[in-house]
């Protein structure tokens, strides 16, 4: 007799007193082929329609401007070096030893302040001398005055011959002549004492001193005499710099400026010293093609010294009005240099331009650029010359960057401000 089969909750059959065999579930079979079908469908669509993908790409989205418009001055840079605009060695006019020193070193002298003292008492001996010589030569002189006038009373049987009156009147002239050449000597040998006393020619800074008391000093003519020290005049104070030929040329046409020029040290972050050019030399060095120009600073606490390097820029041109973009946007194509610009159909061109100083982030296009122009600013690596993009308004800010200190002064090259 057949065993009846039995049917369990899940669907699953099994025959009564047959063995067991592997259960299939129909509803998880149903599942897996529905599943099975999609997946081929999805994938036969890819493959079947590569354009529809690509088209579906987004467009690069760019930030663009017009170049800003700025009222800027323009600067060429230089290196140079400050110098005293009056030097002056003090020698010594006597010989003698030093017997008194009144300045510490590094002190600022006042023109006609006393330096040095050397030993008076050979001076003051010679002096005195002098002074005897010109009573001696003085009491002479009045003696040949009373005879010349004695001879001049006589007259009929008193008078003497005329060669005697002649010797006279020689001798008197003698006695004139000796006391003029005694007086002279008098005052050499005052001049003499005056000279021991050693004092500042000008106002300034005075170096150290060359000698100590006690030592002995040469008043030789030039070089020769002992250098004592130094005294530099340091308000106002020279800025010395060479500059080539085009600037010469471009100073010399461009008087508006008025030669303004401005300096920073090496360890300013700003160009806080201002001074003007008050001195071109007559010619230009063969050799080098440059020639020497000269600035004046005033410096009334003395901070400037002789010696001192600084980076100077001076005007070029004035004011001018200039287009500007930031820097980050010059793109370079081989040797030239250009920036991106969207047409009016969005699509995107490269135009060569010629570029000018940077001035807080934003570089001066010289030419190249109409103030119309619509310059990719940002998102820049986006855009490819001759493919579209969509555009986003995009404002130009200048970012003011100040100058970064540095240990060693280097010839940097042209560069702008704002004008003010």
């Amino acid at each position: 007799m057949n065993q009846i089969s039995k049917i369990t909750a899940e669907g699953d059959y099994v025959e009564a007193g047959s063995p067991p065999r592997r259960r299939w579930s129909r509803r998880r079979s149903g599942i897996a082929a529905v599943a099975l079908v999609v997946a081929l469908g999805g994938a036969w669509k890819l493959l079947d329609k590569p354009e529809a993908q690509a088209s579906a790409a987004p467009v690069a989205t760019v930030g663009i401007s017009t170049p800003l418009q700025r009222t800027v001055t323009q600067w060429d840079d230089y290196v140079g070096r400050f110098a005293p605009s009056q030097t002056v060695e003090i020698r010594p006019r006597v010989s003698g030893a030093v017997t008194a020193i009144h300045f510490r070193d590094g002190d600022y002298v006042r023109q006609g302040q006393l330096l040095f003292t050397i030993d008076q008492r050979p001076f003051l001996a010679a002096q005195a001398e002098a002074r005897a010589s010109v009573a001696s030569t003085r009491s002479a002189l009045l003696l040949a005055q009373n005879d010349y006038a004695r001879v001049q009373r006589l007259t009929g049987d008193e008078a003497v011959s005329a060669s005697e009156v002649d010797s006279l009147r020689s001798r008197l002239q003698a006695a004139q002549a000796a006391l003029a050449g005694a007086q002279a000597r008098e005052r050499q040998r005052a001049l003499d004492v005056e000279f021991t006393h050693v004092r500042a020619p000008i106002s300034g800074r005075v170096s150290d001193r060359r000698v100590d008391i006690g030592n002995l000093v040469s008043g030789a003519e030039g070089n020769g005499a002992t250098l004592l020290t130094t005294v530099n005049k340091l308000d106002p104070i020279y800025f010395n710099f060479d500059a080539s030929e085009a600037l010469y040329l471009k100073s010399q046409r461009d008087k508006e400026a008025g030669g303004a020029v401005e300096v920073r040290l090496q360890d300013e972050a700003d160009y806080r010293h201002k001074g003007k050019l008050d001195f071109t030399d007559n010619g230009l060095d063969p050799r080098s093609g440059t020639i020497r120009i000269r600035a004046v600073f005033a410096n009334p606490d003395n901070f400037l010294t002789p010696g001192m390097f600084g980076n100077m820029r001076l005007a070029n041109g004035g004011k001018a009005n200039a287009l500007l973009v930031p820097d980050a946007a010059i793109q370079s194509d081989q040797a030239r240099k250009a920036v991106l610009v969207v047409g009016k159909d969005d699509s995107v061109a490269m135009k060569p331009v010629e570029l000018g100083p940077v001035v807080d982030g934003l570089r001066i296009i010289r030419s190249g650029l109409s103030p119309d122009d619509r310059v990719v600013v940002s998102n820049i690596q986006a855009a490819m010359p001759g493919a579209k993009v969509a555009v986003r308004p995009t404002r130009i800010t200048p970012a003011p960057t100040p100058v970064t200190p540095v240990d060693s002064v280097a010839p940097a090259a042209a560069q702008a401000t704002f004008a003010r």
